[in-house]
């Protein structure tokens, strides 16, 4: 699902990863979405890229980072993209990621973090880019009856 080209057809000025963590609580999906009080939003972990790293390897590096939580990378998520804050092209990579181990402790960079169904974390995230990454989330993660 790679896409790097931007619409120009140009590299992306900053490239950056992230993932969707989820578990089931109670027989329901929910995620884990994070507070930036730099910011003041909601959205799902994420983080630039440093040099030399793989996307797979930024994606990793950052959840940990801003949750505290070890997490398995599974599939790969639509990537989004969108211009920054400072006007610069900007990629994300998705993975939805599991949790293996360690807990949520406040840090630099985001003061909270909530686990949220799949309905509550859509109302929640302050992006509409990130509202597509839950969609696409959500096609596997609900069951269709």
């Amino acid at each position: 699902m790679r896409e790097t080209l931007d619409a120009t057809g140009e590299e992306p000025e900053v490239r950056a990863a992230g993932g969707v963590v989820w578990r089931v609580e109670a027989g329901e999906v929910v995620v884990a979405l994070v507070h930036r009080p730099k910011y003041d939003d909601w959205t799902f972990p994420k983080g630039k890229l440093e040099p030399a790293e793989t996307d797979e390897q930024a994606a990793h590096r950052e959840v940990v980072e801003e949750t505290g939580l070890e997490c398995v990378l599974g599939r790969e998520l639509p990537s989004v993209r969108y211009v920054d804050s400072k006007g610069r092209s900007k990629q994300v990579r998705y993975w939805e990621m599991t949790v293996a181990a360690g807990a949520f402790a406040p840090n630099e960079e985001v003061d909270r973090l909530e686990w949220l169904d799949l309905d509550d974390a859509g109302r929640r995230l302050t992006y509409d880019h990130d509202l597509d990454v839950l969609a696409a989330f959500a096609e596997f993660a609900r069951p269709t009856g």
